[in-house]
């Protein structure tokens, strides 16, 4: 079997997110379905981000094992053509067998678009958020540096697991703003459940007003997903990278057993 590493852009507009789900329409459920149908066998692929519904990805990664004769330069359009029109391979490489697109990962950059106006747009309303309050960039970018470094981000997630730990490292999470567009850009080496939109969520409360910038050290010591501001819409966001390194492992917080104590499970970073 030969080991592949893909780049996949989808629009997530019209998906239940990312991760197979039974009896709906998945970005990996299409691609798992166009590479049965490519390489006459069945495929069982990673993806890099499992991407909520309706989030998009420019830089999702996959990686796939598959006895296939098709040379490796021939596989970004062989697929892509199989492929629906709101999903695209657009590059595709041979890997060495012990990679995996998810536990290989060392950092994911994720960008937030909104449209800041007093008008919806009819264009962007897929691909961006709309405000149409005045947001002060200044100081949402003065709260997101409070974000960077290792914290506990448990106040920043939905759906928490109370096995693995909370702790992340966010490396940059800067803001720009172009016209009537906000850029919000954020890389960590991994996120939990929620985590990039609540934070988005909070920064636009601080950017109308309605929380001042020095709250974000608060909701991160507080541990308390009700501290934090509402989770923005998931079409604003965007998976655009997933880089490759040296991967931070954290240490076992906890370890709890099965009903016998032959299993065990450590908190560790996904």
């Amino acid at each position: 079997m030969r080991s592949f590493k893909a780049i996949v852009e989808y629009d997530g507009t019209d998906f239940a997110g990312f991760q197979w789900q039974h009896n709906l329409r998945t970005v990996q459920g299409e691609l798992e379905t166009a590479l049965a149908m490519r390489f006459e066998h069945p495929v069982k692929l990673v993806g890099a981000g499992r991407t909520d519904s309706g989030v998009h990805a420019i830089g999702q990664v996959i990686s796939f094992n598959s006895d296939t004769s098709i040379p490796v330069d021939k596989l970004p359009i062989a697929l892509s053509c199989t492929l629906p029109r709101d999903i695209a391979v657009t590059r595709v490489e041979e890997t060495r067998p012990d990679f995996s697109a998810r536990f290989s990962a060392s950092s994911r950059v994720y960008v937030y678009l909104i449209h800041n106006r007093r008008i919806p747009s009819a264009v962007w309303r897929r691909f961006s958020t709309h405000q149409s309050e005045p947001l002060d960039v200044s100081l949402m970018q003065t709260a997101a540096n409070e974000l960077i470094g290792e914290h506990d981000f448990a106040s920043f997630g939905n759906e928490l697991d109370p096995v693995y730990t909370t702790m992340r490292e966010v490396t940059h999470c800067n803001l720009r703003r172009t016209g009537e567009f906000v850029f919000i850009r954020i890389e960590a080496n991994a996120f939990l459940r929620g985590m990039v939109r609540t934070i988005v969520g909070t920064l636009i409360d601080i950017g109308r007003g309605r929380r001042e910038p020095e709250e974000i050290r608060r909701i991160l010591d507080a541990r308390d997903r009700r501290k934090a501001g509402p989770t923005a819409p998931p079409e604003g966001l965007c998976l655009v990278k997933v880089r490759y390194g040296q991967r931070k492992v954290y240490a076992a917080q906890s370890i709890s057993a099965n009903v016998d104590g032959s299993n065990e499970r450590m908190r560790i970073i996904e």
